[in-house]
């Protein structure tokens, strides 16, 4: 089956987070989205609803069935049952986690520019953000490892929040990398939470690698969290899984989850999951690629049009990383992209607030038709000639 990504949805007046937007404005900020999901869960969904009856929902042993199957045939890792918890989203689970396993005054450390949405997880928690800069050339980003070790054996930083891959950078951590990182942690005593929601999302022929797939040491000291919802865009329906091999850590996170009752499927939950993970892998491979060529389509348009942004070449996520250092006058990104929406309508996001080296860029969404992309990147062009002259 051919599916259609050029096709526009049109989303307002839907109660939709990024779309809740002015008329003239065009949402590219938020990672959610503009395309319809597969038609198979679709199909799922409204088969579901034709029942009528919502009742309590318990997790079937399908759900299991389908993401150890997605994970072994694509990832080439196999997760064991016992391992897997259902979980309402990956947000939920991580700071579900940061409350059970790490006492109110330790440090959680995270690798930044990262995921914004982390420092909520441990602020909220009265647990403290402790910040290890990844290291940026003016190409690509890498792990500035003495730092990173230098805070790790800080005796009050006891979790490591990982990326994998890394939104919003895009990268795509090798095995020798997920595996020095593993060895610190485990030295100095501080448990990985791998974010790994983005990892079905890499360019085509690229993969990423499962952190507790990677060492018997990342295994044992890890809680990895999952999830259809990035890639199928279906975050609305919420449903996650949190993996844990260690089976005392997977003790402790299971009673964290059912504390703070996020442990129980909503009536579609189950159903999407299944069919994403069953019947969702070719609408998922035309995605990725669709995704890709939409990248090229900005790459090029910049290194033509607007020499004065570079797009951070990466392979994971459908989130670009603008690095926009060379706009004149332009000494923190928050500024230009303000300027930006004001003078166009493009809405993307600040970089500054996804922590320290995020400053001087922008994130990108394109994760829609590439008329879309196109639009977007007309307007980019427009607000900066327009802050360069101002």
């Amino acid at each position: 089956m051919k599916y259609n990504f050029d096709t526009p949805i049109n989303r307002r007046n839907t109660n939709s987070l990024k779309w809740d937007i002015a008329e003239n404005e065009l949402p590219m900020w938020v990672a959610d989205m503009d395309f319809q999901t597969a038609p198979e869960i679709t199909e799922a969904i409204t088969k579901r609803a034709a029942h009528g009856v919502f009742g309590y929902t318990i997790v079937p042993d399908e759900w299991y069935e389908a993401y150890i199957g997605w994970w072994k045939n694509r990832h080439a890792f196999k997760i064991e049952k016992e391992w897997m918890m259902f979980c309402t989203g990956v947000v939920p689970a991580i700071s579900s986690i940061v409350r059970k396993m790490t006492t109110v005054g330790e440090n959680v450390l995270i690798q930044t520019p990262v995921y914004n949405i982390f420092f909520n997880s441990i602020v909220n928690n009265g647990r403290n953000v402790l910040q290890s800069p990844l290291k940026y050339d003016g190409t690509a980003y890498i792990i500035d490892f003495a730092d990173l070790e230098e805070k790790l054996s800080n005796p009050q930083t006891t979790m490591m929040i990982l990326c994998n891959p890394h939104n919003p950078v895009g990268k795509i951590w090798d095995r020798d990398t997920l595996e020095k990182i593993g060895e610190l942690c485990w030295k100095h005593h501080v448990l990985v939470l791998s974010d790994e929601i983005h990892c079905d999302l890499t360019a085509p022929g690229s993969a990423y690698i499962p952190f507790a797939s990677v060492s018997e040491t990342c295994r044992k000291n890890s809680i990895t969290c999952i999830a259809p919802t990035k890639a199928f865009n279906i975050a609305g329906l919420q449903t996650a899984a949190v993996v844990v091999p260690d089976e005392t850590l997977r003790h402790k996170v299971n009673r964290g989850l059912n504390t703070d009752e996020v442990a129980e499927p909503n009536v579609f939950a189950v159903e999407a999951a299944v069919a994403a993970f069953t019947k969702g892998e070719p609408w998922l491979e035309q995605l990725r690629a669709y995704i890709y060529e939409n990248r090229q389509c900005v790459k090029e348009f910049l290194e033509k049009e607007l020499p004065e942004i570079k797009l951070v070449s990466e392979n994971a996520t459908y989130l670009l990383w603008l690095d926009c250092n060379g706009v004149s006058g332009c000494e923190d990104a928050s500024e230009l992209a303000e300027f930006v929406r004001k003078k166009t309508g493009l809405y993307l996001s600040a970089g500054g607030q996804y922590g320290k080296g995020g400053e001087m860029f922008l994130r990108m969404n394109i994760a829609c038709p590439r008329e879309s992309v196109k639009d977007g990147l007309e307007r980019l062009k427009e607000g900066c000639r327009a802050y360069i002259q101002k």
